[in-house]
C-alpha cells in the first residue's frame, strides 16, 4: 500500500485527462494520472483529426501522443492500469488500483470518458475507423458525394443524416424499430429531405469491405427476414454512448443516464473531486471540448488545493 498522499490524481487518459495533466503539473501539483485500459480514449481509434485547432490535420493516435508527452514532459506521472474502486466518503480520498495498491490524494479529477454502444456485428470491428465511425461531425467531411448509411432512429441518427446532407446526396438511415424515435422536429427535417431514406425494421446483419475500407453492408429486415446488400462508404453508428461511471455510482451523483452531474464548472457533488470531458457531457462530443473541460478542472482543483493550504 502507497501511503502517500497526492495532490491530485486523474483518472482517463483521453483529451481531458492528458489537457488536466499538463495543467496540474505546470502548477508544480505533481499529478498522478492514471490510464485506463486501454489508454488514449476514443482518438486512438480514430484516423485524420481535422478540426483540432492549430492542426490541419493530425492522426487521433498522434494527437494523443503528443499531448501525452507534453504532459510527461511537465513532471505528470503516469500509472498504467485501471482503478477498480474509489471512496470518497472521507479525505483524503481512497483509489484502489489494478496494478499500484491503493492510493491515498488530496483531489480526484475524473475524465474516463463514454464508450460508444456497437452493433456486435461481424466486420464492425474490422472496419472500426476504416469507414465505421460514431461522430458525423468529427468524419463526415471525408466522404464528399459519398454514399452513407447511417445506424439509430433517435435524435443523433438525425443530426446525423442532416449534417451529411451538406456533403452528399447519397444518405441512409437503418433504424431497428417501425418507427422514429428522435423529436417530430428532428424527424420532420430528415423526412423532408428527399436525399435521405429510411429503412424501418431492420439491422445490420454485417459489415464488409476490402480490407482497407468499409465497400457495402448488409441488411436484415427484422419483420420479413429479407436480407439485402447495400453499397456503402461509410458507416456512422448513432445509437448511443455509455459513460464510463460505474465505479463511482454510489459515490457522486450521476444523473438518470449514467452521466456525472456537475455542480457548477466541473465541480461534482463531492468537495475535491472534479469531472472533465465525456464522463460528463452527453452533447458535445468533441475532443477538444474534452480538452477544454479537463484545463477547467485542473484550474478548479488547484483553487480546491489552494484553500487547503497545499
Amino acid at each position: 500500500m502507497n501511503t502517500s498522499i497526492h495532490n491530485v490524481i486523474i483518472i482517463g487518459s483521453g483529451p481531458a485527462g492528458l489537457t488536466a495533466g499538463i495543467y496540474t503539473s505546470r502548477a508544480f501539483l505533481h499529478p498522478i494520472l492514471i490510464e485506463g485500459n486501454p489508454p488514449g480514449g476514443q482518438l486512438m481509434g480514430t484516423t485524420a483529426v481535422e478540426n483540432w485547432a492549430g492542426n490541419i490535420s493530425v492522426m487521433g493516435p498522434q494527437l494523443v501522443m503528443n499531448m501525452r508527452e507534453h504532459a510527461r514532459h511537465f513532471g505528470t506521472k503516469f500509472l498504467s492500469g485501471k482503478v477498480t474502486r474509489v471512496d470518497f466518503s472521507q479525505c483524503p480520498f481512497i483509489l484502489e488500483t489494478d496494478k499500484h495498491g491503493i492510493l491515498k490524494t488530496h483531489s480526484v479529477i475524473i475524465s474516463t470518458g463514454a464508450s460508444p454502444n456497437k452493433l456486435h456485428c461481424p466486420g464492425e470491428e474490422d472496419y472500426w475507423g476504416k469507414g465505421v465511425t460514431v461522430c458525423a461531425v468529427c468524419d463526415g467531411a471525408f466522404y464528399p458525394k459519398k454514399k452513407a448509411l447511417i445506424v439509430g432512429g433517435g435524435d443523433t441518427a438525425m443530426e446525423d443524416a442532416s449534417f451529411m446532407s451538406k456533403y452528399t446526396t447519397d444518405i441512409t438511415i437503418v433504424h431497428i424499430l417501425d418507427k422514429l424515435t428522435a423529436s417530430p422536429a428532428m424527424q420532420k427535417r430528415v423526412l423532408e429531405n428527399p436525399h435521405i431514406k429510411i429503412i424501418y425494421s431492420s439491422t445490420i446483419a454485417e459489415i464488409k469491405g476490402n480490407g482497407k475500407h468499409v465497400t457495402e453492408v448488409v441488411i436484415n429486415d427484422q419483420k420479413t427476414g429479407l436480407i439485402t446488400t447495400v453499397p456503402v462508404d461509410v458507416v456512422f453508428l448513432a445509437i448511443g454512448q455509455k459513460p464510463n461511471t460505474d465505479i463511482f455510482k454510489g459515490q457522486i451523483e450521476l444523473d438518470r443516464m449514467g452521466y456525472i452531474s456537475l455542480k457548477g464548472g466541473t465541480k461534482t457533488s463531492v468537495e475535491g473531486v472534479f469531472a472533465a470531458g465525456d464522463v460528463a457531457d452527453f452533447m458535445y462530443r468533441q475532443a477538444i471540448v474534452s480538452s477544454g473541460s479537463g484545463c477547467m478542472a485542473a484550474l478548479d482543483a488547484q483553487r480546491y488545493l489552494e484553500k487547503l493550504g497545499l
